[in-house]
């Protein structure tokens, strides 16, 4: 049996693993909603960070709480959030199931409603729904509901209760330091400005002209000799050695009329041979 739920009430679980569905209408204007949970101690507050189960953190440490993420159906969008009521740690004693715009007010949300199921009852009815409306039109974040312990079992109570300064401003409230997350959340959304209108390039400017430099010989080949010729008599000049190699000998021969270079040493024990007598004196 079904239970339709208004705001306030309560109805008893007897499901060990309940599945809590958001469902809404997409349409023009419709914000993205999006589903989470605060598992709240005995002093109604988170006892840390990873007590909150939200999109940026999909699944609490215990997995006893985890996100099932978005699904289209035939009646709209979903969001889901599951709990293994059976295994949640002794000392939580609510968990709190959250809906959030991203800074769209739920005004512009069409038929937003929470049902929950027998998670272990593949595609049976659900055990209760709750139809929740916003009390302003000007909330950004709603507490749906809550599971909570009665006894030795769990309750499900229709809350309703809204937010508008979203779900930073929610889970503050309940111990949470969600600044990081929900700036990146939010600067990840916020739309981009319009890129800027290019404008034309400045017109060309002459390019100065560099006068051409003598090209240079090769690395390890002889330089070029001179376009010029030395003046007539005077020695030719010779181009210097390749790097690393030894410098040539000099051929430069003398000027004429003066002695040439001696190439070897003299004998001492040389004579000249005697003179015959056409040198002789007449």
């Amino acid at each position: 049996m079904t239970h339709a739920m208004l705001k306030g009430s309560n109805v008893p679980l007897e499901a060990t693993t309940v599945r809590a569905v958001l469902r809404w209408t997409p349409g023009q204007g419709v914000p993205d909603v999006d589903a989470s949970a605060l598992l709240l101690g005995p002093d109604g507050r988170v006892r840390s960070d990873e007590d909150f189960v939200f999109y940026n953190q999909p699944r609490h440490p215990s997995g006893k709480v985890w996100r099932l993420g978005k699904k289209r159906v035939a009646e709209g969008l979903t969001d889901t959030i599951q709990t293994d009521l059976a295994g949640v740690e002794s000392e939580v004693g609510r968990v709190l199931l959250v809906a959030s715009a991203d800074g769209v007010t739920f005004d512009r949300v069409s038929a937003l409603r929470i049902l929950l199921y027998d998670a272990s009852a593949a595609d049976a009815e659900p055990l209760a729904y709750f139809d929740v409306k916003p009390e302003t039109g000007e909330e950004t974040a709603l507490i749906c509901g809550e599971l909570y312990r009665r006894g030795e079992g769990w309750k499900f109570r229709a809350l309703g209760e809204g937010y508008t300064n979203g779900l930073k401003g929610l889970a503050t409230d309940f111990g949470i330091s969600v600044d990081e997350s929900a700036a990146a959340q939010e600067e990840s959304t916020s739309p981009q400005p319009a890129s800027e209108v290019s404008q034309p390039l400045p017109p060309e400017q002459p390019t100065a002209v560099v006068p051409a430099q003598p090209s240079q010989p090769a690395y390890g080949y002889p330089q070029q000799p001179p376009a010029t010729q030395p003046a007539y008599g005077y020695p030719h000049p010779t181009s210097p050695p390749a790097y690393g190699y030894p410098p040539a000998a000099a051929t430069a021969r003398p000027g004429y009329g003066y002695p040439q270079p001696a190439t070897v040493v003299p004998d001492p024990d040389f004579r000249l041979p005697p003179q015959g007598p056409q040198f002789l004196g007449r």
